[in-house]
């Protein structure tokens, strides 16, 4: 079977981006990370990226906070091609893609999100779930679409709410879950 080219987009530390490399290097997940790119100058995810030798880049986002302008999506799509990416994995990435990417990965668009979808999206959903008093939450892969944290749901694992967490100890259960979810989500679609 021939290894899918993904390609990682993050704005954070990279903790995700990590586990799918992890998994590639081992042979548990039969893709080929073609390049990780972030919206954030000096992101950790960058220097996981070259950690483990992949091609990465800086795209400056523009002016928009949650979105990138539209010249800078349009760049996007156009690197994503250069690199012969054929599914592009969301990882800690903080911003809304709007058609010329969603146009150009149709269904081909993964997000991991931090609840148990369709239940609290947006952003920090465990402390969403904390304030509503949930006693499980977990995390979502989805297919991305034009709304926030809304595609198609691939999978889910749950993550108990254990007394008297704060929302830095739910959190952290909930990132160990996503690294385990994730790849395994990724390497389901490959196959």
């Amino acid at each position: 079977m021939a290894a899918i080219g993904i390609g990682i987009l993050g704005s954070g530390a990279g903790s995700n981006c990590r586990a799918i490399l992890e998994r590639i290097r081992d042979g548990t997940l039969c893709a080929e990370a073609r390049v990780v790119i972030s919206d954030v100058f000096d992101a950790g995810i960058l220097h996981v990226a070259q950690e483990f030798g992949v091609p990465n880049a800086y795209l400056p986002p523009g002016k928009y906070r949650t979105r990138f302008e539209q010249e800078a999506e349009f760049l996007l799509v156009q690197m994503l091609h250069e690199a012969a990416v054929e599914l592009v994995v969301l990882a800690g990435f903080m911003r809304v893609l709007k058609q010329p990417m969603l146009a150009a990965f149709p269904h081909r668009i993964l997000n991991i999100h931090p609840s148990l979808l369709p239940k609290f999206p947006g952003l920090e959903a465990w402390k969403q779930a904390l304030t509503a008093g949930e006693t499980v939450t977990g995390c979502t892969v989805h297919y991305v679409d034009a709304a926030v944290d809304h595609g198609e749901i691939i999978a889910q694992r749950q993550v108990p709410v254990i007394p008297n967490d704060t929302s830095e100890t739910l959190h952290a259960r909930i990132q160990v879950a996503e690294r385990e979810l994730y790849p395994d989500a990724i390497r389901q679609f490959c196959e």
